[in-house]
């Protein structure tokens, strides 16, 4: 069975956690951010939270994909 980080790093699995942050990020940082960025001002924090928002559904995803396959991997056997 492959180790967890190579799967993590597999074009298939960044590629879905990719699309999937760049939906979901966009959301959140709307609901979290949103009032800030419209009424500023815009420090370093803010954009460290703006980018940490992104972060998450990128590892959420990642962290999914890799289990998910590791199941297969194991049912199938």
């Amino acid at each position: 069975m492959k180790s967890w980080f190579i799967l993590a790093l597999e074009r298939s699995v960044r590629q879905r956690a990719l699309r999937v942050a760049a939906v979901v990020g966009p959301i959140l940082t709307v609901i979290n951010q949103g009032d800030v960025l419209l009424s500023g001002p815009h420090t370093a924090k803010t954009w460290l939270k703006i980018v940490l928002t992104f972060i998450v559904p990128y590892c959420v995803s990642t962290f999914a994909s890799v289990q998910a396959t590791r199941q297969l991997e194991r049912s199938g056997d």
